[in-house]
């Protein structure tokens, strides 16, 4: 099979597509994404026995729990993508909205509008969530989409951008607003990766070695999203209580997701007392620790190697490191942090307002779980990542970020 000239296929009905996108009405659009709502609650069954051969090959594959957890899909799970389509149809469009306007000197009226970005790539991993995540907010965005899944979720996916395209295209979308590529071969998307005219920007989203690959590889632009090795930095002030839920939260609620926290930062005039205390806690949830020296003098757990502070688990297990103070601790999170989600918990403002300052990542926060890294719980609706660079977009992207913008000139007749 030639990969590239089946992916240039698939790429030009998208760039055709894309100039229709472009000046739809937002009325037209909603319409299309209710639509598509509408059409994933009719067809729950259809997607969860599509599912169930993902999970079944999951499983001869040695997959582990956290991340089967998150390639599984149930009628909730399903609701959920379908509200969060119907929540992308309540925000605003972006299209054509005025970033800015002005007059020059010269009588010249400017004004700079946000416009689609275009063609949006999108190559992920083992979350078919993300087909309709992304779909939806590429279609609010007056975008079209090319999607490249992993193989894990390939019948999920091929079986839900079936019936969420045909929705689109029932409701006005031109054929091939959202495009699938059904294959999963790694040829296939190397060629993605070097569509330049025919995809604008190119959205990896997955683990570390996903990521890289794109970045490394890629000749059209990327957006770079989300390895989170995340940390919670328990101070000396810190309400215990409070760092347990928070940590509980971060660690234990959804493992597999890039906004879990993997590694707890402890002050060492609290160790003593707060280490027992969470050792339990995390244990009961059956989360296995690995500690530095100094955490190990003072509760037994696996012994932390130097790899350890810069794994990103995705799993029930976190590294825990006793640092001398805050200092120690940003520096800690500077040398092994992926500029994702950090988080203090303290009752001291002033360290708060230091930590705030001095890290540098995507989302930092104070006495609030990291989990909160979420299009969606930052009113964004759906989200097409979490960007963890600093070039257009960083942090959870929604509708802004799917857009460019473009200068729009009137004149009366000036020359230069």
């Amino acid at each position: 099979m030639d990969y590239r000239q089946y992916v240039i296929s698939k790429a030009e009905k998208a760039k055709r597509a894309s100039r229709v996108m472009a000046t739809l009405s937002t009325d037209i659009k909603d319409k299309a994404l209710l639509n598509m709502a509408k059409a994933l609650r009719d067809n729950i069954n259809d997607i969860v026995e599509a599912n169930k051969r993902d999970l079944k090959n999951g499983e001869d594959r040695g997959v582990s729990k956290a991340l089967l957890d998150r390639l599984m899909l149930n009628e909730k799970r399903i609701q959920e993508m379908a509200v969060g389509l119907e929540q992308v149809v309540s925000l605003a469009d972006p299209v054509g909205e005025s970033l800015r306007a002005f007059k020059t000197p010269n009588g010249l009226q400017i004004n700079q509008i946000r416009v689609p970005l275009g063609v949006v790539g999108m190559i992920y991993e083992a979350r078919p969530n993300v087909t309709v995540d992304a779909a939806a907010l590429c279609i609010k965005s007056g975008n079209a989409c090319v999607l490249r899944g992993g193989s894990e979720a390939i019948n999920s996916n091929v079986k839900i951008s079936e019936i969420i395209s045909k929705a689109a295209e029932e409701a006005g979308l031109p054929e091939g607003t959202i495009t699938l590529l059904d294959v999963t071969e790694r040829e296939a998307a190397n060629a993605m990766m070097r569509l330049n005219g025919y995809i604008d920007v190119l959205i990896p989203r997955g683990g570390a070695g996903l990521i890289n690959a794109v970045v490394q590889n890629a000749s059209i632009p990327v957006i770079e999203t989300g390895v989170g090795n995340c940390h919670v930095f328990v101070d000396e002030t810190a309400d215990f209580k409070m760092a347990e839920d928070i940590i509980i939260n971060g660690k234990t609620q959804r493992p597999a997701v890039c906004n879990a926290i993997e590694n707890i930062l402890v002050h060492e005039k609290i160790a003593d007392n707060f280490l027992p205390l969470i050792k339990k806690a995390l244990q009961d949830k059956g989360v296995e620790l690995r500690g530095c020296e100094k955490t190990r003098a003072i509760i037994a757990c696996e012994e932390a190697r130097d790899e350890d502070w810069d794994t990103e688990y995705l799993d029930l297990i976190i590294a825990v490191k006793v640092v001398k103070d805050i200092d120690e601790a940003i520096e800690h999170i500077y040398n092994h942090g992926t500029k994702h989600s950090e988080c203090i918990v303290t009752e001291n403002y002033f360290n708060s307002q230091k930590f705030l300052r001095e890290i540098d990542a995507a989302a930092v926060y104070v006495n609030a779980s990291t989990r909160f890294t979420d299009g969606g719980q930052f009113g964004f609706g759906a989200e097409i990542g979490i960007s963890t660079q600093k070039l257009h977009a960083r942090g959870p992207m929604g509708l802004k970020e799917l857009t460019s913008c473009k200068y729009i000139i009137y004149g009366e007749g000036q020359i230069r």
